[in-house]
């Protein structure tokens, strides 16, 4: 995973077995002002509409992903996936007053159709498989509900990459999310703090996938991410967003 800049925006872009491009996108190189600033992608915040939507042409336009074929739902902490093609044209690139179908995970089988997910301490997690690509909003909520054992299943998934997220340092967690990752063994939890990386990481060796990237870095701690937590839930959204070459 590198890092990549194009007309001063920069993101995070990963290459699935040279068939999928990734890309993690940052707060930097948008028109937003705070405490959106600056590349806010998040239509459902309180950021101005017309801000986002040239936010989402900047990040489209630097990355090279068509932002009239965006899937993308409207996520609620779930493991609800959606094919693309079942979203309402246009959600990503001129979003009208009827929302998307809710989903967490979007997958296809078709090229150059990117697949977008919207974070600001959840996980997106890119996966691709012999049956497709898929992309996913992972908090703790959708991966403790099966969102990537589903996904897995659905696209044979063999690689997959792990986005910006909040890390161990950050993520002080109460005993009903401690519970709720028992299975995957002992490791996962530092005193309170949770590992969100490492759970998604081994959710996904559960489902037989080894090759494994992932960014390894920290939303809270690293202010080139919005981060939820770290701005008392005034802030804006980056994404994740892959795509089949």
């Amino acid at each position: 995973m590198k890092w990549r800049e194009k007309n001063g925006l920069p993101w995070l872009e990963a290459n699935l077995a040279g068939e999928a491009t990734v890309c993690f996108s940052s707060r930097i190189g948008g028109v937003s002002e705070k405490p959106f600033d600056s590349l806010n992608l998040g239509i459902l915040t309180e950021d101005r509409r017309l801000d986002v939507l040239e936010n989402r042409r900047r990040l489209a336009a630097a990355a090279g992903f068509d932002g009239d074929r965006v899937s993308m739902g409207r996520q609620v902490h779930g493991a609800g996936l959606s094919r693309a093609g079942q979203e309402i044209p246009g959600a990503y690139s001129a979003p009208g007053n009827e929302p998307p179908p809710e989903a967490d995970g979007q997958l296809t089988e078709e090229k150059l159709r990117p697949l977008l997910v919207l974070v600001a301490d959840c996980l997106p997690v890119a996966l691709l498989g012999d049956r497709g690509l898929g992309m996913l909003h992972c908090g703790w909520r959708g991966l403790a509900a099966g969102i990537i054992d589903q996904a897995a299943g659905k696209i044979g998934v063999r690689a997959a990459a792990i986005g910006p997220g909040i890390g161990p340092c950050c993520f002080e967690v109460g005993p009903e999310v401690e519970e709720a990752f028992t299975d995957l063994g002992p490791g996962l939890m530092n005193g309170r703090n949770l590992n969100l990386p490492e759970a998604a990481r081994r959710l996904l060796a559960r489902a037989g996938v080894e090759e494994v990237e992932s960014a390894g870095i920290c939303t809270y701690c690293d202010e080139r991410f919005f981060s939820h937590r770290r701005d008392d839930g005034k802030t804006g959204r980056q994404a994740g967003i892959a795509w089949l070459n």
